[in-house]
């Protein structure tokens, strides 16, 4: 890292312990250091094998059980995805992070990821915008289980409170985002003085939303990535690396400032 990097890491550690209320927001480059191939771009799941439908959540309510039929015997890019996520380890990036949390600089970490690695790492709190591929939810009643304590014998499973019909809490195309994550999102980026954007464009709606509008509040955002993106002209400061060798190094800079 030349000095001029070295500076703007400083720079961005004096930012994070400033801060009133830090949060941050994590996304798939975060998740490809840690073996998980990437949906989009060279090596992308979705670049070898094609977009999956659209539709993915209206299929489901058309035909639940088929629907999990496919989601206990995976083939394709899906089976691909399920074996990675079954390998995969939180990196110290993740790790960084667990730490920036126990300094009581980072207030949450908002994930577009469903790799269940931030949790893995040790995370406290923890808001899974896109759902997470360990647990099932109802989609009646939203309540979630580990997927170990469901019993597959009927299809589809039914919730234990509501009876209702659960799927997978990874959240399909053309699903809404579940309403109680939602709402930890919004109060948490409505608190939010500074948020540090790692291994995300933040492209993606909803949560390229949060940034913005930190940011039109008069607040910071301390980017960690290892290209330019959409969102880079907004913040204060961008460090270019990967999160797992960058993040690290960003909390000895808090340390050092506090």
């Amino acid at each position: 890292m030349d000095p001029w990097d070295a500076d703007a890491l400083e720079r961005a550690a004096e930012c994070l312990a400033r801060a009133r209320y830090a949060i941050a927001l994590t996304g798939a480059g975060l998740s490809v250091e840690s073996g998980i191939p990437p949906f989009r771009g060279p090596g992308g799941l979705w670049t070898k094998h094609g977009e999956p439908p659209m539709d993915g959540y209206q299929r489901f309510l058309q035909n639940p059980r088929k629907a999990w039929e496919e989601r206990l015997n995976p083939a394709g890019p899906m089976r691909e995805l399920w074996e990675a996520l079954a390998a995969a380890r939180p990196n110290p990036g993740h790790d960084a992070l667990v730490e920036l949390e126990e300094l009581g600089v980072l207030k949450c970490t908002i994930t577009q990821n469903v790799d269940n690695l931030h949790r893995a790492a040790g995370s406290g709190r923890l808001i899974e915008i896109h759902g997470n591929a360990t647990l099932i939810r109802c989609i009646e009643c939203v309540a979630r289980y580990p997927r170990e304590t469901i019993d597959f014998a009927e299809l589809p499973p039914r919730c234990s409170r509501c009876h209702g019909i659960l799927k997978s809490d990874t959240v399909s195309f053309g699903e809404p985002i579940p309403p109680d994550v939602l709402d930890q999102c919004f109060e948490a980026a409505e608190l939010a003085d500074c948020m540090l954007v790692a291994g995300t464009s933040a492209t993606v709606y909803p949560a390229a939303q949060f940034p913005i509008s930190i940011r039109q509040r008069g607040g910071d955002l301390v980017e960690v990535n290892p290209y330019e993106s959409e969102i880079t002209p907004l913040c204060r400061y961008s460090l270019r690396g990967p999160g797992g060798e960058l993040l690290p190094r960003l909390v000895e800079q808090v340390r050092l400032q506090r």
